[in-house]
């Protein structure tokens, strides 16, 4: 069987996302829910998710048009189309008689054999299905998403004693390959994987902090980036969930675990969070939460909660000894530093750790899906028994035991062994019984991190390194600071090439960082504006489009594999590649009017190719420089690699990859496909309007200055981009190179770098440690 058309039960945020998310992979899907009393328009809750989900941020469609995916209806009048879907999601309020009801209607219209799953993750299964006839059990199992469900990647699947295997794998496949989940097996427990241990963890957090005396500012600094957490920590992510939701999960919790689980000694809303409920501050949905913005005066000052007498104050960020010993020498430096913050460290860590330690195999039958869930589920960077690895496994248990806390029977058992080792290049768990299991990869899914436990680079140096990934393809990896490009990157992408075409097929340039290339180094750019380095910085420009136009040239197919952000110089990249094969979530654009600057690394040419050489696009003199520049001028960035498409930072015939482990598999079969018969592309000549354009767009840019909506420099800057879009000084007689182009982009760029406007903004840039972006 294959999922061909889904429906989707319950309209609220979370079936709303899901049926967005699975219209976003092509899929037509019914939306349902309840008629409310006295309502003229029967759909009107299910057609009101709609109209919602089209105006949400972050956005839950991938491009608008796959809104029309989605059908709306009620339960009442259009039950009988479920008998016409593949799988059908519950996702209707956590009371059981009303789903048990509802599945008994689903039952007497749905086809046999199609899927039913729940996305509840606090009624056990066995209770959801109790009284239901064999064959829906048989169908049926529990899918829960995370919220947002287009961007979190964790789907926790488990299955009932009646659920049938090839009913999961077929639901495991199509999650995993067509929404671009991590799909994570666990037992049918309360709260499954995520839910258990990341509340249990979160809690720990607050009453610990309370108890030690922390103001939050300190206890996010701690349970932070030094434990690969994200910079929201603790308090930054319950104002994100919502206050209000956690007494919810934590009466499930009471109710659900047994007496003797050690979530009850965690399971209290501290007096301070009963009262922030109770007057409104929920979070960031509400009037604020343990932050919130104060906006008097017209000003926007961050302000933080008093955890001992609920006053607000200006949020005011800690300098911490315990964190920057954490720098230099790592997770245990944290922990042993002693002060109140290391103490804290400690606390939180030994607790999660442990309770994460002691229910295997009760929610999963191995440590890597405990692992698996909470870095997919709550984006650490560690599961909790890497994070034991890093503190050791020997000292962790003698610690706990030295503070008189219980050592689990799973860490006994290791017995100081490690939760992973490698051995012959592949990555092994530690198991139950003692032994280690290698770690399984789906088929289909390759990882450089893989790779790189059974060899070394090809080449390397401290921006980029070049792996050999099989096949006769070679992989170039960028890993400076947010892979910005410098350099050091350059030479990489030059000497790369060198070597590809002495010894191997084909190239992909993909990396796994959060984000492909967030623009060029632009703070070696400042620095040589600082000291008037022009000539300098008319080689560095020269030397990247030199590099760019002997990427576009290679005697051999370059596939570049994108996700997270492709900005700038990245973006630039992407578009002298021979084929793009991008994840999902990549956020692509040239950006670089944010900064004062035009692009200058082939960007312009290459956008202008693109529009020019699009057939669906209208002919004549302006349209191909006209679309340019509205996207140039305005830093434009898709949201989607599908919004990527419609912008032609992908062509027609680049692929989309759901699943971003996929990723570099995908890429690497595209390369391979191209191999065959390979030639690089002829070089494009261009007729550009000139004079006249370049007036029409200074004149754009100057009705958008007088309504308010472009300041002086823009004019400035969007006036030099115009120049370059147009030919400068061509006219429709005359044709134009490449190099002409190129050499249009230098000149407005340098230009441009000379401009005490171009340099605040640099600065306010790197002010704010943000990458190169609007």
């Amino acid at each position: 069987m294959e999922i061909q058309k889904v429906a989707v039960i319950g309209a609220g945020v979370m079936g709303a996302g899901i049926a967005a998310h699975i219209a976003n992979a092509g899929l037509p899907v019914i939306l349902l829910d309840i008629v409310p009393e006295g309502a003229e328009n029967r759909n009107i809750i299910a057609e009101g998710a709609i109209a919602k989900l089209l105006k949400v941020q972050p956005a839950a469609f991938m491009h608008k048009r796959n809104a029309k995916r989605v059908t709306a209806g009620n339960i009442e009048d259009h039950l009988e189309l479920l008998a016409d879907v593949d799988w059908i999601v519950e996702a209707v309020i956590e009371r059981l008689d009303i789903k048990q009801n509802l599945y008994k209607k689903i039952d007497a219209v749905r086809k046999p054999g199609s899927l039913v799953s729940s996305n509840t993750s606090t009624i056990p299964l066995a209770l959801l299905t109790e009284g239901m006839p064999d064959d829906f059990c048989k169908d049926f199992m529990i899918t829960h998403f995370f919220n947002p469900p287009r961007y979190m990647r964790l789907l926790e699947l488990a299955g009932g004693k009646s659920t049938r295997p090839e009913a999961l794998k077929i639901m495991a496949d199509f999650c995993d390959q067509k929404l671009g989940k991590g799909v994570v097996s666990c037992n049918d427990t309360p709260g499954f994987i995520g839910n258990r241990v990341g509340i249990y963890w979160l809690q720990c957090a607050v009453l610990e902090a309370i108890d030690g005396g922390l103001t939050i500012e300190e206890a996010d600094a701690v349970v932070g980036k030094p434990m690969g957490i994200p910079a929201t920590g603790v308090f930054g992510l319950i104002d994100l969930v919502g206050l209000d939701l956690m007494p919810h999960i934590l009466k499930s919790m009471m109710e659900t675990l047994p007496e003797n689980d050690a979530f009850h000694s965690v399971n209290s809303v501290p007096p301070l969070v009963e009262k922030m409920i109770e007057t409104g501050y929920t979070g960031r949905k509400g009037k604020g939460g343990f932050y919130r913005l104060n906006r008097e005066g017209g000003k926007k000052v961050k302000e933080s909660i008093n955890l001992s007498d609920g006053e607000y104050s200006t949020s005011k960020k800690p300098s911490l000894a315990s964190v920057r010993a954490a720098r230099k020498g790592g997770l245990r430096a944290l922990v042993e530093y002693d002060d109140k913050t290391g103490q804290y460290a400690w606390r939180v860590l030994a607790k999660t750790l442990s309770y994460a330690a002691s229910l295997v195999p009760e929610i999963a039958d191995d440590i890597q899906a405990i692992d698996q869930a909470m870095k997919l589920g709550y984006n650490w960077k560690f599961g909790p028994f890497e994070l034991i690895d890093k503190l050791g496994v020997e000292w962790f248990c003698n610690k706990l035991e030295s503070e008189g806390m219980a050592v689990p029977e799973l860490l006994r058992t290791a017995a100081g062994k490690p939760m992973y080792r490698v051995e012959n290049g592949q990555l092994q768990f530690f198991c139950l019984d003692g032994g280690y299991k290698a770690v399984e990869r789906s088929d289909g899914v390759l990882l450089l991190s893989d790779i790189k436990l059974g060899s070394k680079p090809i080449i390397k140096n401290g921006s980029a390194s070049l792996w050999d990934i099989a096949d006769g393809v070679v992989c170039l990896e960028f890993h400076s600071k947010m892979n910005t490009i410098d350099p050091q990157i350059l030479g990489m992408v030059q000497k790369s090439l060198g070597i590809v075409q002495k010894d191997y097929k084909a190239m992909v340039i993909y990396n796994e960082g959060s984000n492909f290339a967030a623009g060029a180094n632009i703070g070696l750019l400042l620095f040589a504006i600082n000291i008037a380095a022009w000539p300098e910085i008319r080689n560095m420009v020269q030397q990247g489009q030199q590099v760019y136009k002997n990427l576009k040239q290679a005697r051999f197919p370059i596939v570049g594999a994108p996700s997270g952000m492709a900005l700038g110089g990245g973006c630039e990249i992407l578009l002298h590649c021979d084929a793009i094969q991008a994840h999902a979530e990549s956020y692509i654009g040239l950006v670089e009017v944010g900064v004062g600057l035009v692009p200058a690394w082939g960007g312009c040419k290459e956008m202008l190719y693109r529009w020019q050489s699009n057939p669906k696009h209208p002919k004549g003199p302006m349209p191909a420089v006209a679309k340019a520049f509205e996207i140039i001028s305005t830093a434009t960035v898709a949201k989607s690699a599908e919004e990527a498409k419609s912008l032609l930072f992908l062509g027609k015939d680049d692929d989309i990859s759901m699943n971003r482990d996929r990723l570099l598999a995908d890429a690497k079969a595209k390369a391979l496909s191209l191999v065959e018969g390979y030639s690089p592309p002829e070089p494009y000549e261009y007729r550009l309007p000139g004079l006249s354009a370049k007036v029409a767009m200074e004149m754009a840019v100057d009705g958008f200055h007088k309504s308010g909506k472009a300041t002086d420099y823009d004019v400035v800057v969007s006036n030099e981009l115009a120049s370059v879009l147009s030919g400068g000084n061509t006219d429709m007689s005359e044709t134009m190179s490449e190099d002409d182009l190129l050499a249009l982009e230098r000149q407005h760029f340098v230009k441009l770098a000379r401009q005490s406007g171009t340099i605040d903004r640099i600065e306010q840039m790197l002010e704010k440690g943000k990458p190169l972006r609007n």
